[in-house]
């Protein structure tokens, strides 16, 4: 590896499993973005018949609610389709912040090394020694309730791994010869840091970044189900929690929990799909 030749990322054309993880993806990104258009009402309007009746739990298909409703006659269809756009955002945003956060402690201690490295690698041991779940209800019930308290929680804790990684990498990149040759010419460690380190990371960080979004949208719907989420925004663990809330299941009302549970489970396991794919190109030694 070279300051020419850094690592790029490509698609995993080598893995079906990746590729569907990336049609998951996009296909829940097509739907977020695109959730006005598709979901018929607004997720959390009171609906009501034609009658002037309530259209409290509906089925799929009667009064031409294509998924039912809820006990509170709100449609579940729109629900879901809303549901991905709080799902994407919640775990985009915080994937972004472990990546970043994990990648810039790495570099700088893998780098630097001393008692930089020293101070840095224990707060990363302090952060492992945080349980996670626990900690996430905790600050959600001590701050006011927000899907923002899920990003903030995972970018305090879960920049640890990413952090481990990057300084492993960067250690082995400080002693290149081209590294070494930039210093002796006088470059700065911020220039030599930009040039030659960064762009050797940056597929590292983004391959902890898509275990991070599989985590922010499990969390999120963990706490929200628990009953510590934002009651103004429509989530899917908001949807299973007002399932929980209403006895869907003991009404036999599968229509209600089982979508947004299916949900739940295709894109996280979309990201670990991804990111086993990124694996056999970031470290083709592992199929040997």
């Amino acid at each position: 590896m070279n300051s020419r030749r850094p690592l790029r990322l490509r698609l995993p054309t080598h893995d079906p499993l990746a590729l569907v993880g990336l049609g998951i993806y996009a296909v829940f990104i097509v739907v977020a973005v695109l959730a006005p258009v598709i979901a018929p009402y607004d997720p959390t309007e009171i609906l009501f018949t034609p009658n002037y009746d309530l259209a409290a739990d509906r089925r799929p298909g009667e009064d031409g609610f294509l998924m039912g409703t809820t006990t509170m006659g709100r449609d579940l269809f729109s629900q879901l389709v809303w549901g991905s756009r709080s799902a994407l955002l919640i775990g985009l945003t915080a994937a972004f912040m472990v990546a970043l956060i994990g990648s810039i402690v790495g570099v700088v201690a893998g780098y630097f090394g001393g008692w930089v490295d020293t101070i840095l690698m224990r707060l990363a041991d302090v952060a492992f020694g945080i349980p996670f779940l626990p900690f996430v209800i905790v600050l959600a019930a001590f701050l006011e309730p927000s899907i923002w308290n899920v990003v903030f929680a995972m970018a305090l804790v879960l920049w640890r791994d990413t952090g481990r990684v990057i300084r492993s990498q960067t250690l082995t990149l400080r002693t290149r010869v081209y590294v070494e040759a930039a210093r002796v010419s006088g470059s700065s460690d911020l220039k030599i840091i930009l040039r030659h380190v960064v762009p050797n990371i940056l597929p590292l960080s983004f391959l902890y970044g898509s275990i991070a979004i599989g985590w922010a949208i499990l969390t999120e719907a963990s706490i929200s189900f628990l009953g510590f989420g934002d009651p103004k925004s429509i989530s899917w663990g908001f949807m299973l929690q007002d399932a929980f809330a209403s006895q869907a299941l003991s009404k036999g009302a599968y229509y209600w929990f089982l979508p947004p549970g299916v949900l739940i489970i295709l894109i996280v396991s979309a990201g670990f799909f991804i990111t086993r794919g990124y694996e056999q190109i970031l470290f083709p030694k592992l199929d040997r």
